[in-house]
C-alpha cells in the first residue's frame, strides 16, 4: 500500500473538510464521508452558518501574501474550486470597500466576495464538500495550509500586533505581541457576531493546547528560537494547578464557577 501524505492536524474552523476527507477509525467513519458529529461550521453569522468569517473575504497582509496565494490559485482545479470560472472571468481579488477604509488610508486588497462570501469558499452541495478551496488544495497535495491560504486565514484565532514604544530616554523600539484574535479584533462589529470561535465555551474542546496544536503557525509568526522559549513557559504553566490563568471561556473554568446546588 502506498504511503499517504501526513497532513498536520488543526483545531476546527468553519470549513469542515477535515471532518469529511479523513477516516476516523474510533468513530467508524470512512474516508470521504461527512462525519455525523459535524454540524455546519462555526455559524459566525446566524443566517450563514456555513460561511464563518469567510463572509468578509480575506484581506492580504502585503503584496507578497497576495503573490503566494496567487501561485496556489493557479493550481486549483474546477473539481476543487466551485467558483473557478467566476475567478477566471471576473478575477479573485478586489479592493476593500470605501466605507470600510479609515480616513486618510488607501483601500486594501482582499479576496473577492461572491454570493455573500469569499470566492474560495465552496458552498454546501459542491461535490468536493463545503469549505476553503485553498485548504482543500493543501490537503490534496500533502502540503501545509500555511503555504496556500492568505496570512489572516491561517493565523486566526492567533493575532500578531506591533506597537512602537518610547523609552524614557526618547529612544524607541517595536514591541511585538502574539495573542488571541478576539471579537475586538474585528472592530466595533465584533460584538455583533452571532458566534466567534475563541470566545465561545463550546469551541474549547481541543485535546492539545494551542502552543502544540498550532506550532507551525506560531513558529511562522515568532521564529523557532522564540517558540522554544514559549513552549518551555507553557509546559511550566501546564504543570501548575489552579484556574487563575485559564481562558475565561474554558468549559472547565465555567463549570467550576457555577454555584453548587
Amino acid at each position: 500500500m502506498p504511503n499517504r501524505p501526513q497532513v498536520r492536524a488543526k483545531s476546527c474552523g468553519p470549513c469542515g473538510l477535515c471532518c469529511k476527507v479523513f477516516a476516523v477509525e474510533e468513530l467508524s467513519k470512512p474516508m470521504g464521508v461527512q462525519c455525523q458529529h459535524f454540524h455546519g461550521g462555526c455559524a459566525i453569522y446566524a443566517d450563514r452558518p456555513h460561511d464563518g468569517c469567510c463572509t468578509l473575504g480575506a484581506h492580504f497582509a502585503d503584496a507578497e501574501d497576495e503573490k503566494r496565494v496567487g501561485k496556489a490559485v493557479r493550481q486549483l482545479k474546477a473539481s476543487q474550486w466551485q467558483y473557478k470560472k467566476d475567478g477566471r472571468v471576473g478575477g479573485w481579488v478586489e479592493d476593500e470597500r470605501p466605507d470600510h477604509v479609515a480616513d486618510g488610508e488607501l483601500p486594501g486588497r482582499k479576496t473577492r466576495v461572491i454570493d455573500g462570501a469569499c470566492i474560495f469558499l465552496n458552498r454546501p452541495g459542491f461535490p468536493a464538500g463545503p469549505g476553503c478551496a485553498l485548504h482543500l488544495l493543501a490537503l490534496s497535495q500533502g502540503r501545509d495550509f500555511l503555504e496556500t491560504k492568505p496570512d489572516v486565514c491561517w493565523q486566526l484565532p492567533i493575532r500578531r500586533q506591533f506597537r512602537a514604544v518610547t523609552r524614557t530616554d526618547d529612544t524607541t523600539y517595536t514591541e511585538i505581541t502574539i495573542g488571541e484574535y478576539g471579537r475586538d479584533g474585528w472592530g466595533p462589529g465584533g460584538a455583533d457576531l452571532d458566534w466567534y470561535c475563541s470566545s465561545n465555551t463550546e469551541a474549547h474542546s481541543g485535546v492539545r493546547p494551542v502552543y502544540l496544536e498550532n506550532r507551525a503557525e506560531l513558529v511562522a509568526l515568532m521564529g523557532t528560537a522564540a517558540y522554544e522559549v514559549l513552549a518551555v513557559a507553557c509546559e511550566d504553566f501546564e504543570s501548575r494547578r489552579g484556574d487563575t490563568m485559564r481562558h475565561p471561556a474554558d468549559p472547565k473554568l465555567i463549570a467550576r464557577s457555577r454555584p453548587k446546588r
